[in-house]
């Protein structure tokens, strides 16, 4: 099919391009053979009067003509997909749906476990892929790569659609044994202290603690850091390190590990969790169901922990 010249089957073959970066990858992708791919770049280098691509190795680089087009083309791609293909009615009993989301360990933990078992008995085929923190989780929200992010509300952009799930607060943590914990601690005692920490993507950006830290200017001692938060329980034991971490992370570990609890030296206020998806996706079906079961296991969080 034509539009104003344009082959509207090479958008599809241009976006496989630029996702897999690999002629033959991005063939695969989208059930052509190589010659028909390598045809078709050749009609998109003609249409619009720009090589697109170049090859470096086995790998393709996009000019900038070509960087500059995959947002647009992305969008219109995705546009279609879920205003015009995927508005089907959506059965969860039935549905064979896997959904990709984004999120850290502890709310593996303290949330989404919950999630996980409430959906195999409301929706037992449909599937879930788990994505380690990146370091730009609004690309993967435009490219329509995920379909959650489920963060602190602070860190999300205002681009897209996004709903609380409950708030959470931080407290300071060590070992039960750790003799400086038996009180309150002043902060020239907190930051002296050595401290665990826990660091996401593959740049050092401030995680939650530190963010919020920094608005009294403390300055920690770092003498650990982990990729995760849920290893800083286990690497508290035996030492008289401490951490700041969501307190409901200490209450999960409570029951197996021995660790102490103080407030933190000075009054950090609680922060928000909140899922956040692709704008292009608000009225998918599938995307409303599993939202409102997000939200609806969030407020059940909430409630458990204020009549707790």
């Amino acid at each position: 099919m034509r539009f104003k010249g344009l082959d509207l089957n090479l958008l599809v073959a241009l976006d496989a391009l630029m996702t897999e970066r690999k002629l033959t990858a991005a063939a695969r992708s989208i059930n052509l053979s190589q010659p028909a791919m390598s045809a078709a770049i050749a009609r998109l280098r003609t249409y619009f009067g720009d090589d697109l691509f170049t090859m470096q190795g086995r790998e393709l680089i996009p000019t900038p003509r070509a960087e500059a087009l995959a947002p647009a083309v992305r969008d219109a791609l995705l546009h279609i997909q879920f205003s015009i293909i995927s508005l089907e009615t959506f059965n969860p009993a039935h549905s064979e749906r896997r959904f990709r989301l984004v999120l850290s360990d502890f709310m593996i933990l303290v949330f989404f476990e919950k999630v996980v078992q409430r959906v195999a008995r409301e929706a037992p085929a449909v599937t879930f892929e788990l994505v380690a923190l990146d370091d730009e989780p609004d690309e993967l929200l435009r490219r329509g790569d995920v379909d959650f992010l489920i963060l602190p509300e602070l860190f999300m952009s205002g681009a897209h659609p996004r709903a609380k799930l409950f708030d959470e607060t931080l407290v300071c943590v060590g070992c039960a044994t750790n003799k400086q914990l038996s009180g309150q601690l002043s902060v020239e005692t907190y930051m002296s202290m050595g401290h665990v920490s826990a660091n996401f993507g593959r740049t050092v950006k401030p995680n939650i603690e530190e963010w919020l830290l920094g608005e009294h200017g403390i300055m920690r001692r770092i003498e650990l850091v982990v990729p995760g938060f849920t290893l800083i329980p286990p690497l508290l034991l035996h030492t008289d390190r401490i951490a700041s971490v969501p307190s409901r992370l200490v209450n999960y570990f409570a029951k197996t590990t021995p660790l102490r609890t103080v407030e933190l030296p000075v009054p950090v206020p609680p922060f928000t969790e909140a899922i956040q998806w692709p704008a292009v996706y608000n009225s998918d079906p599938a995307s409303i169901w599993m939202r409102e079961l997000l939200v609806e296991e969030g407020a059940r969080m909430k409630a458990q922990s204020e009549t707790s």
